[in-house]
């Protein structure tokens, strides 16, 4: 007997219900394998990093991950510095749009995939604890504007040699680094809503076609957010890494002019 295209439709709804059922036919699997090693290697390089407590300093340089840098003499605080401000840019890159994407596919498989069954049949979104707490994104976003500064601070520092104005391959990657990680910023869907996305008559606002035109170039930039989201990423952790291979010797850094 031949089945009718509604009863087919509700098998595959049934089917979905199961962890992984799909009638995807493309490798759909491979995006959250990537996300998974590539967050994975971040986390356990960052956390090893933040606990180290040292190699984050050498001549001009300061590694991002300690940067503002508190008590480094430990007169109050027994524990590595990067301890300390660990909560800003964690916070930030945790409660991102698009990192929530990321990690709840990668990690949590809720749903591993678009089209792809997962495991949670009752669905509440963002609307109950924990998950409620990510709503604080748009606080994360104002406070990253305070570690911008200290980084654009310390790209300029690192220019500084002894007094004299000096280019070493470190200066590069620092300043190279905040670069990107400014672009994410201004990349992010909050700085998108706030420079315009929360109007609706632009005609209307104060200063409501200079909000629109800025409201535009921001587009541009969100509009590759997730692409801006992992070469930032990237880029912040070889940084950290390069500083420390320079710290410990075991590297040389390159003095350019």
């Amino acid at each position: 007997m031949a089945v009718s295209s509604g009863q087919a439709g509700l098998r595959n709804i049934e089917a979905a219900g199961r962890l992984g059922a799909t009638q995807r036919r493309d490798w759909w699997w491979v995006q959250p394998l990537l996300v998974f090693i590539g967050l994975g290697i971040f986390v356990v390089w960052a956390t090893f990093r933040a606990f180290e407590g040292r190699f984050y300093e050498w001549g001009p340089y300061l590694s991002p991950f300690y940067s503002p840098l508190i008590d480094p003499e430990h007169h109050w605080w027994p524990w590595s510095p990067a301890l300390l401000i660990l909560i800003g840019p964690l916070g930030f890159r945790t409660t991102c749009y698009y990192y929530r994407k990321a990690y709840y596919r990668a990690y949590f498989l809720d749903p591993p995939a678009c089209a792809v069954g997962e495991a949670r049949h009752n669905y509440r979104g963002e609307t109950k604890f924990p998950l409620i707490l990510q709503n604080v994104h748009r606080y994360f976003f104002y406070l990253s504007f305070v570690f911008l500064a200290f980084l654009w601070r310390d790209a300029v520092r690192s220019f500084d040699w002894n007094g004299h104005f000096g280019i070493g391959v470190g200066s590069i990657v620092l300043l190279v680094n905040i670069i990107l990680l400014t672009t994410y910023t201004f990349s992010c869907h909050s700085c998108r809503h706030m420079v315009g996305g929360n109007l609706d008559c632009y005609s209307c606002a104060k200063f409501g076609g200079a909000r629109l035109g800025l409201w535009k170039r921001v587009t541009v930039l969100n509009e590759h957010h997730m692409l801006i989201a992992w070469v930032s990423l990237t880029v912040v952790g070889l940084t950290d890494w390069y500083v420390r291979m320079v710290a410990t010797g075991a590297i040389r850094d390159i003095r350019l002019f």
